[in-house]
């Protein structure tokens, strides 16, 4: 692995995890010195993060983690809406039918509310079914940065079991439409899951029950 590709992978994976939070500095020479490499694999690194929206330029030669406020969570889901309605639409027009359907399956066997981490394992298998059957480099792209954001917004969000619950159902219901064959189904109940979801992380995010 090439010093940049390591150094960004070491950053990307502290700023989702909040090991790095919103307005951390990431001083040049404090980091590349951290993380073992030199200025200019560091500086392609930072320059990776800032297309991705992770961090900004507080000025020329500061950088630090970007902020993640309510306004920024509601604007991610309306992209992320646009987005994955129209995927699970192409999906179940151009998708295995039977690779959802199992998906469907294993999502009803599922509780995500004790074995969180295999649910959110299953979640990353759906979304590459998808990316899969969509087919569309364009539109994979865009979905993959709007997932990289979305790492930080489970983060923050406090942990839900009744929602965790409600989402494995979700999945479960727009999985058996895309085997279906039903696109309007797919992305109606997307839209609905979407819209649960932010209700969800902006009550959390709030301290509301």
């Amino acid at each position: 692995m090439r010093a940049s590709d390591r150094a960004y992978r070491a950053l990307l994976d502290e700023i989702q995890s909040g090991a790095l939070a919103p307005g951390a500095v990431l001083g040049e020479v404090e980091q590349a010195a951290r993380l073992g490499v030199s200025r200019t694999p560091l500086r392609e690194a930072l320059g990776r993060l800032a297309a991705d929206g992770l961090v900004v330029q507080a000025s020329p030669r500061v950088t630090v983690v970007s902020d993640l406020d309510t306004g920024d969570i509601r604007e991610l889901f309306e992209v992320r809406r646009a987005l994955e309605e129209s995927a699970a639409r192409l999906a179940a027009a151009r998708g295995d039918r039977a690779v959802f359907a199992a998906l469907a399956a294993e999502f009803a066997e599922t509780d995500a509310a004790a074995a969180p981490d295999a649910y959110y394992a299953l979640i990353a298998r759906f979304d590459a079914a998808i990316d899969a059957a969509v087919a569309n480099d364009y539109l994979t792209a865009a979905l993959r940065n709007v997932r990289t954001h979305l790492v930080r917004v489970r983060r923050l969000a406090r942990e839900n079991p009744e929602r965790l619950a409600a989402s494995v159902a979700e999945h479960r219901v727009i999985a058996g439409a895309i085997g279906g064959g039903d696109g309007d189904l797919a992305a109606h109940a997307t839209h609905v899951h979407l819209h649960n979801a932010l209700t969800a992380i902006l009550a959390s995010l709030e301290g509301t029950p």
